[in-house]
């Protein structure tokens, strides 16, 4: 995700349009009874000129002169930025000649977060992530509260019990759905870092 917001960045400062493209298929839907051995096929953005990046594989860049288009790979979604409009057309019928992906315009969703363009800049938000959550874990009526404890706070699980009133509480029966809360709680911290105190 360091890059994704990375590559949003840079095209936000310098005022580029972000692009997004589907790869169709990417993932197979039924399991194969048998083996299957292949070879992996080429790069088609290596083919094209692209250079892959040392640092993240999944990053892309192509100079021309002053111009410069860079990709970005995430699973099966696309991210194309770049100051030539004529670079980023080109990769673009290049992957639509090599794979079968969709162009879906300019960024506006991607990986549950939320992309808003503004004349100063872009903004990143998880709402509708945030409200699915909030709904999942039965939290739909609860009034909202600023952080309950001052920054910086150190307890111990007895202070903490002792705090909120759960000194009694049983143990969790199923520790992995409070695993996965935790996990999507820190998703939520790619545009909500103010929440990672408390999570």
């Amino acid at each position: 995700m360091v890059t994704v917001r990375t590559v949003i960045s840079v095209a936000a400062s310098k005022n580029w349009p972000v692009f997004q493209m589907d790869v169709n298929n990417a993932f197979l839907q039924e399991d194969l009874q048998e083996d299957v051995y292949m070879d992996l096929p080429r790069d088609a953005l290596q083919e094209a000129g692209y250079l892959q990046s040392p640092y993240d594989h999944s990053l892309f860049t192509r100079k021309e002169n002053d111009k410069i288009v860079i990709v970005l790979v995430y699973v099966d979604g696309l991210l194309i930025t770049g100051n030539s409009g004529r670079l980023i057309e080109q990769v673009k019928n290049t992957l639509h000649i090599n794979l079968k992906v969709k162009d879906l315009g300019e960024l506006r969703y991607f990986l549950g977060i939320e992309v808003l363009r503004s004349k100063n800049g872009i903004l990143l938000n998880q709402r509708k992530y945030a409200l699915e959550l909030i709904s999942d874990v039965s939290l739909s009526d609860a009034k909202p509260v600023n952080t309950p404890l001052e920054v910086n706070t150190m307890l111990t699980i007895i202070d903490y019990d002792e705090h909120v009133g759960g000194v009694n509480d049983p143990m969790l029966t199923d520790i992995t759905s409070y695993q996965k809360l935790v996990g999507k709680l820190l998703y939520l911290t790619i545009t909500r870092p103010d929440i990672g105190f408390d999570v």
